[in-house]
């Protein structure tokens, strides 16, 4: 195959999925294929909920048609797989959408077709999980029949410095062949450069890793403010003196949750322990942590104590519910964890979030946001989410939304370390 031959498919139409096929879609005939009919039609008639993309930018993309209909694919003879892998309620891979994805390709799959995987998986996923399935439903052989490549994705949601185009792609593929191939098609988009790895095991270990170590990293930081915090000093303050050396990594303290950092990791130390490897760092990083959204609310609960203010019954404000700021990506988001242990408290929470989409929400969580928080009735506010409308409030306009004596627990570093009850 040829790159002029080329008929292309984008499997997916999610944060990563659909901004690859708006890409390709300004340079080439592109298929973007959901099985969400609903979000076919969304996109068809130029818009795009998650905000990752523009109207504008969407019409741009004048190669790009989208489909529902599986038989589509038929017509196609490159596939990207862009479907999520999260985990399940014990914390193991859940590859449910990956193999449906699989299934779908295989059944319309021919000889000399391509398939590459963009999700997130351990090493050896796409050959030892994937390419069976392939297999099975196609009644075609691997490497000789159809063929296989693996390019990580890097989309980081809400960001719009750091896009598919402007961020480097590492490419690989099943054969040398392949993945020349792979490497020269991403090409045609990706104006920051391709990095070709040696093989598909070392492109998935290197996706995964990338997101294990910022794991990591932040653990530290969050171990950093637990010490500190017993021990009175600002952790903010700590942070900014150490980050005068020009090798200190800027990393602060929070919550950790999304589609990547906090899923990814497990996917690693999965695959680690089905090799016989019991990996220490790694799992006490995840550990710790999970553990914040609770460390959060023991803090919450002391100073309200500290100030007479009654824990049982109070009336709490969780400002922000995605799992980062300016973004609708509710996938993962740890600020649960927040609410969760309030309600073991029992107290009376609302979340405002000015990103959320409410039937998302409650869908997800089960969790009716407020379209207003009410001004002067909040015995404590968390300020969990920096998203910029929150930023723009500034202390006084937070403050507002608490009764006379309340406490402000600022976990983002948003305001000034006077003008908050509590930092993290």
């Amino acid at each position: 195959m040829q790159l002029g031959d080329i008929k292309l498919a984008i499997v997916g139409l999610g944060y990563v999925g659909l901004p690859l096929a708006v890409e390709f879609g300004k340079k080439r005939s592109v298929l973007g294929f959901d099985i969400n009919q609903k979000r076919i039609k969304e996109l068809q008639g130029g818009v795009d909920h998650t905000l990752e993309v523009s109207s504008e930018e969407l019409a741009e993309a004048g190669q790009l048609a989208y489909s529902a209909d599986p038989a589509e694919l038929a017509k196609c003879n490159v596939f990207i797989v862009t479907v999520p892998t999260p985990i399940d309620d014990y914390k193991q891979p859940d590859l449910t959408p990956l193999i449906k994805a699989s299934e779908t390709i295989g059944k319309v799959l021919k000889k000399g077709d391509i398939v590459i995987y963009e999700s997130t998986v351990y090493p050896g996923a796409t050959e030892e999980d994937c390419v069976p399935v392939l297999e099975k439903f196609s009644g075609l052989t691997f490497n000789k029949d159809f063929f296989a490549g693996y390019s990580p994705e890097r989309i980081n949601p809400g960001d719009k410095n750091h896009r598919v185009s402007t961020i480097k792609k590492v490419t690989s593929g099943s054969t040398p062949e392949v993945a020349d191939l792979v490497n020269d098609l991403y090409s045609e988009i990706i104006t920051a450069g391709t990095h070709k790895a040696s093989s598909i095991r070392v492109a998935e270990a290197a996706k995964v890793i990338e997101n294990t170590q910022r794991d990591v990293n932040i653990a530290l930081i969050n171990e950093l403010a637990l010490i500190f915090n017993k021990m009175g000093i600002d952790t903010e303050a700590v942070l900014e003196a150490a980050g005068t050396k020009w090798n200190f990594l800027p990393f602060r303290p929070g919550l950790v949750g999304g589609h990547c950092i906090g899923v990814d990791p497990y996917y690693l130390t999965h695959k680690a322990q089905a090799i016989g490897y019991h990996p220490e760092i790694i799992l006490a990083g995840r550990r710790l942590n999970d553990s914040m959204g609770s460390y959060v609310v023991s803090q919450l609960v002391k100073a309200m104590t500290k100030r007479q203010i009654q824990v049982q019954g109070a009336h709490v404000l969780v400002m922000g519910l995605t799992f980062k700021e300016n973004c609708p990506d509710l996938r993962n988001t740890r600020v649960v964890d927040i609410l969760k242990e309030l309600g073991e408290y029992s107290m009376d929470v609302d979340v405002f979030d000015p990103w959320v989409d409410p039937a998302e929400a409650e869908h997800e969580y089960g969790i009716t946001p407020v379209k207003t928080p009410e001004k002067g009735a909040y015995d404590a506010i968390i300020l969990a989410v920096s998203h910029h409308q929150f930023v723009s409030l500034g202390a006084e306009g937070i403050r507002a939304l608490g009764k006379a004596q309340h406490v402000l627990y600022d976990l983002k570093y948003v305001l000034k370390a006077d003008q908050a009850d509590i930092r993290l």
